[in-house]
């Protein structure tokens, strides 16, 4: 099961990844901005996850795109 975390700020702002679980325009509008970029490194056989935060920086890396996109999810809705 994937859990989804929103989190309100005091002003009413929410964060969280996107899903399609909820029906987030239901709450307001929506502003989308990428949080990492998950792409498969040909060289070293693996997928590479990159926070838009820090791009240049492998945050994590597997053979397997679910298991990135696992670690994604538990990195942010930590």
């Amino acid at each position: 099961m994937n859990t989804t975390v929103i989190t309100i700020s005091p002003n009413g702002t929410g964060t969280c990844l996107y899903t399609e679980l909820i029906d987030l325009h239901a709450i307001g509008s929506l502003e989308v901005t990428r949080a990492s970029n998950i792409e498969f490194n040909s060289a070293d056989q693996a997928w590479e996850v990159r926070l838009a935060s820090h791009p240049k920086t492998v945050a994590y890396s597997h053979p397997s795109r679910e298991t990135c996109i696992d670690w994604e999810r538990n990195h942010y809705n930590a």
